[in-house]
């Protein structure tokens, strides 16, 4: 089985959060399905053909925790993580099959309980902070007008994602490389409206 996670932070306080974008995308992916989550103490999981798909309810800075339940559970063969990044702007995604945390503490948490970086992200834009105090921008909420270039991005990870679950990681990099260029442009175009 394969392992698709969502990140974020539990809660209705953290919902609308840049932090949140994993759990956000998760849902609007399923909703649209008309498909919910189950719920377990440490994540909240839905399970279609061979892959496994979880929101940690452990908070981000322990994501890990409920990364290695799912293990105890069941034999995971690949992981794909969903997670904000805030080197990229809005509408950008970034996708790679393995490397470091780049300072996110979602991702910190799953390298150390993991023990590897060797697993898949899904890395999702969510613009720099003009201030220094990090915490409280990737707590914040996305304005409307971001909230509109999202919907276009969310549009694109519909496809990679669906992909994903029909193939496998190498299949999603050459499914994102074909639709690179024009995504981009949908998106600069999104922006100008």
């Amino acid at each position: 089985m394969r392992l698709v996670v969502g990140l974020g932070n539990p809660g209705k306080k953290y919902k609308s959060n840049r932090h949140n974008i994993g759990f956000t995308f998760l849902d609007s992916y399923f909703k649209a399905k008309n498909l919910k989550f189950k719920k377990r103490i440490k994540y909240d999981y839905l399970i279609l053909d061979n892959v496994i798909f979880i929101k940690p309810k452990t908070y981000m800075n322990r994501s890990g925790e409920a990364v290695t339940s799912i293990l105890t559970k069941y034999r995971i063969d690949e992981i794909l993580v969903i997670v904000d990044d805030i080197h990229l702007p809005i509408g950008e995604i970034r996708i790679r099959k393995s490397g470091g945390n780049g300072g996110h503490n979602g991702l910190r948490s799953i390298v150390s309980t993991l023990g590897s970086t060797e697993f898949g992200r899904i890395r999702i834009g969510v613009g720099s902070p003009e201030e220094k105090d990090l915490s409280n921008y990737v707590l914040s909420d996305f304005s409307k007008e971001e909230i509109l270039t999202l919907n276009n991005v969310f549009e694109m990870l519909n496809i990679l994602l669906e992909n994903y679950q029909n193939n496998d990681f190498d299949q999603l990099i050459n499914e994102y490389s074909k639709y690179k260029k024009s995504y981009s442009e949908k998106i600069l175009k999104s922006q100008d409206r």
